[in-house]
C-alpha cells in the first residue's frame, strides 16, 4: 500500500492534477529519456561497425538488447503487476541509466571492447523489460478510457525522438565529444526521467475477477499471462500478426545503417535515419489528434500492408532521396498501427492483469526479431551480397531492376522483407477471430483515474512505498 506524507510536512503544495496532467509530466520525462537513448544507440553501432566492418557484428547489438525483454519478459510482468507501476519505472530508468554510465568510464579507461558492448546492452534491455508494458498499464489507470486513442499516439512520439532527432545530433556529437561525450548526455536523460517520476504517483490498478484467477506463486503469476491471451483467439491471432510484422520491419531496421553506410557517408546516414523517422511524428500527432476510429482492427491491416511496400521501396535504388521519401511513408504508418493495436489491448485486458499480458505480448513480439538480428548479418554478407554483385547470380535479372554492387543484396532483402508482410497480413485477414476481435471480447472495467499529486519541494520527496 502506497504512503504519502502528511500534510502538515508540506505547507507550500501545488494544486492537485488529474491524471491526465499527471501522465503528461511523464510522457516528457520518457521523451527525453527516448531521445538520450537513441543517441548512444546510434554511436555505438557506428562505433562497432567501423572498428569491425562487420554487419553480423552490427546486429548483435540489437540482438543482445532484445535477448533478456524475451527471457525477462514474463517475470517483469508479474513484478509490474504486484509493483507499484511507477517502482516499476524508476527501477527500469536508474538500472538502464547505470549500464550507460559504466559505458562511458570503460571508454575512458580505454577499456571497452565489442564484448563489452554487448553485456552493456544485455544489462540495459534487462531493466528496459520493465520499462514499455508498466508505462502502457499505467495509461490506463491515469487516462480515461475516451481518450486512450489520443494517448496512445502520444505514447508513439515518446520513442520519435530516438529515431528521428538523436541521429542526426549523434552524428555531429561522435565528432566534437566522441563517444563518451553521447553516452553521458543518455545518463543525464536517465536522471530527468527519474526526477519527474518521483514528483507523481501512479494509481494502482482496480482488482478484477481476473487478477484474482491469475493469483499464485511467481512462476504461475509469470506463466498466466499467455494463458489469458491464449484463452481469447482474437487477442492470439493479433499477437502473431504483430510478431510477424516484426520479423519484416527488424530485419530492415537493422540493415538500415548497412544499406546507407554502403554508398553514403555517416552525416548521410544521419540525415536519412531522421528524416525517415519523421513520419513518426506525423503518424503520432496524427493519432494524438485524432484518437482513430471506432472499430481500429481494420485500419492496422491497411496500416500493414501500405508499410510493406513503402519498406520494400527502400530497397528498389541506391538513393538517399527515395530512402528519406519511403522511410518517411513507412515511419508514417507505424505509430498508426501501432497505437490502435495497442487500444485494443487497453481495452480488452483486465487493469490488474495488463503488466503480466503486455509483458508476454512483448516477449512473443520481441522473440521472432531475436532470429532477424541471426539471420540479417549473414544473408547480407553470404547469400543476398555475393548474389547481386556485378556478374553475380542475380546480377543479369533482378540487378537490372535494382542495381548491382555493395549494397544492393540488402536492397533485395528490403523488398522481400516488405512484400512477405504485405502477404502476412493479407492472410491474417482471413482470422474471423481477428476481424471480429472488437466484438467477440467485451471491454475491461477500468476505473476512473485517481487525481495524481505532484509535490513542489523536491528535495523532500519520498517516493511511494509498497
Amino acid at each position: 500500500m502506497e504512503t504519502t506524507m502528511s500534510d502538515g510536512i508540506l505547507k507550500n503544495k501545488r494544486p492537485i492534477l488529474n491524471g491526465t496532467k499527471a501522465f503528461a509530466l511523464v510522457w516528457i520525462g520518457q521523451m527525453i529519456s527516448f531521445i538520450g537513448s537513441g543517441l548512444t544507440s546510434f554511436a555505438l553501432g557506428v562505433w562497432v561497425f567501423q572498428k569491425t566492418g562487420e554487419i553480423t557484428q552490427y546486429a548483435l547489438i540489437s540482438m543482445f538488447f532484445v535477448l533478456p525483454g524475451v527471457l525477462l519478459g514474463p517475470l517483469a510482468g508479474t513484478l509490474i503487476d504486484r509493483w507499484d507501476r511507477r517502482k516499476a519505472m524508476l527501477v527500469s530508468d536508474l538500472g538502464a541509466g547505470l549500464t550507460t554510465l559504466s559505458i562511458a568510464v570503460v571508454y575512458l579507461l580505454g577499456g571497452l571492447q565489442v564484448w563489452y558492448i554487448y553485456l552493456a546492452v544485455f544489462l540495459n534491455g534487462a531493466f528496459g523489460s520493465l520499462r514499455m508494458p508498466s508505462m502502457l498499464a499505467a495509461m490506463t489507470q491515469m487516462i480515461p478510457r475516451k481518450n486512450l486513442g489520443r494517448a496512445s499516439g502520444m505514447m508513439e512520439i515518446v520513442q520519435i525522438g530516438e529515431y528521428l532527432i538523436a541521429p542526426v545530433v549523434a552524428g555531429g556529437l561522435m565528432g566534437s565529444i566522441g563517444l563518451a561525450g553521447v553516452v553521458m548526455i543518455d545518463f543525464t536523460s536517465f536522471l530527468f526521467a527519474i526526477s519527474v517520476l518521483l514528483c507523481v504517483r501512479i494509481p494502482r490498478a482496480t482488482a478484477t475477477a481476473e487478477g484474482q484467477a491469475g493469483r499464485g506463486t511467481l512462476l504461475q503469476e509469470s506463466l498466466y499471462g499467455w494463458k489469458y491471451i491464449m484463452a481469447r483467439p482474437g487477442l492470439a491471432a493479433l499477437m502473431a500478426l504483430f510478431s510477424i510484422t516484426n520479423f519484416t520491419t527488424e530485419m530492415t531496421v537493422v540493415l538500415f545503417t548497412p544499406l546507407v553506410l554502403s554508398f553514403g557517408t555517416t552525416t548521410q546516414l544521419g540525415l536519412a535515419m531522421s528524416l525517415s523517422a519523421s513520419g513518426f511524428l506525423v503518424g503520432g500527432l496524427l493519432m494524438g489528434i485524432w484518437g482513430g476510429p471506432k472499430r481500429r482492427i481494420k485500419l492496422v491491416i491497411i496500416c500493414m500492408i501500405l508499410l510493406g511496400l513503402f519498406s520494400a521501396a527502400i530497397g528498389l535504388r541506391a538513393s538517399v532521396p527515395l530512402i528519406i521519401i519511403s522511410g518517411f511513408l513507412s515511419t508514417l504508418c507505424v505509430p498508426i498501427l501501432s497505437s490502435s493495436n495497442q487500444v485494443i489491448w487497453q481495452k480488452k485486458v483486465a487493469p490488474d492483469v495488463q503488466g503480466r499480458v503486455f509483458s508476454i505480448r512483448r516477449t512473443i513480439v520481441l522473440a521472432t526479431p531475436l532470429l532477424t538480428y541471426v539471420l540479417a548479418g549473414p544473408l547480407a554478407d553470404r547469400v543476398f551480397e555475393p548474389m547481386m554483385v556485378v556478374n553475380g547470380p542475380l546480377a543479369g535479372s533482378l540487378g537490372q531492376i535494382l542495381g548491382m554492387g555493395p549494397g544492393r543484396g540488402i536492397g533485395l532483402i528490403f523488398v522481400t522483407m516488405g512484400l512477405l508482410l504485405v502477404l502476412a497480413s493479407a492472410i491474417a485477414w482471413l482470422s474471423p477471430h481477428l476481424r471480429r476481435v472488437e466484438d467477440e471480447l467485451p471491454d475491461a472495467v477500468i476505473a476512473k483515474p485517481v487525481a495524481v499529486k505532484v509535490e513542489q519541494q523536491a528535495l523532500i520527496l519520498s517516493p511511494a512505498s509498497d
